[in-house]
């Protein structure tokens, strides 16, 4: 199963968009990760996906310095798909409560990771990176999604603008710790979903089977434990 583990959707850029492109290029679903930091988006995000197959895991947003994110999160876990939260206000005391319910954290490139892991050492870890900065050390069991490789450069990139630093991610970290994401829509009209994995495979260059298949899907599947409680 081919999943894209990072994209987003809008009042104009809709699931029924989506679904016809990841057929064709034979993806089998999605990860949809909230873009607005609030519980009504990501209440909307939740209900697309019990609409939509396609549509394997939710990464929400929560307020983890809020005392109730106890309470919204019980609300979120009431859906089948919903995975984690997405976050970056650096360590908060919410993130116990995904520790302790087993769910996920997205945090961009930057954040204090490795406080947040000696903190919270069973906490399930992912960081956002678009390859156009050397990618941070990473702690032991901490994820990387990349991300966004052309959202903000659409028709101007090269394969040589982000390859050293996707391919020094790879060495260090292994496939089996990188998922591939296509940040999609965020680079439209200029770019396309099918630009985004292109510029991503050229990046990673040649590479095995079994590494092709941890990237572009083993990796995410793993990590969101999609199958997992599907509906």
């Amino acid at each position: 199963m081919r999943i894209d583990s990072q994209q987003h959707f809008t009042s104009e850029f809709s699931p029924s968009l989506l679904a016809p492109i990841l057929k064709r290029n034979r993806f089998e679903g999605t990860v949809v990760v909230a873009k607005v930091a609030s519980v009504e988006e990501t209440r909307r995000l939740l209900g697309l996906a019990a609409e939509f197959a396609f549509i394997r895991a939710v990464v929400g947003w929560a307020d983890l310095e809020s005392p109730d994110v106890g309470a919204v999160l019980d609300e979120y876990q009431r859906h089948a798909k919903f995975r984690g939260v997405v976050w970056a206000g650096g360590a908060a005391r919410g993130m116990l409560e995904l520790e302790r319910r087993d769910l996920t954290l997205e945090l961009a490139a930057g954040e204090c990771v490795s406080a947040i892991v000696a903190r919270h050492p069973g906490l399930r870890v992912a960081v956002v990176c678009d390859g156009t900065a050397r990618v941070p050390e990473l702690p032991a069991g901490v994820w990387l999604k990349l991300s966004g490789l052309i959202t903000g450069r659409a028709m101007q990139w090269k394969a040589a603008d982000f390859q050293g630093a996707v391919r020094e991610a790879l060495a260090r970290l292994g496939p089996e710790r990188v998922m591939y994401g296509s940040d999609w829509p965020s680079y439209l009209p200029e770019g396309t979903w099918k630009e985004a994995l292109a510029a991503f495979t050229q990046a990673i260059g040649a590479q095995t089977l079994e590494a092709r298949e941890h990237l572009l899907g083993g990796t995410a599947r793993r990590f969101y434990r999609i199958g997992d409680t599907e509906e």
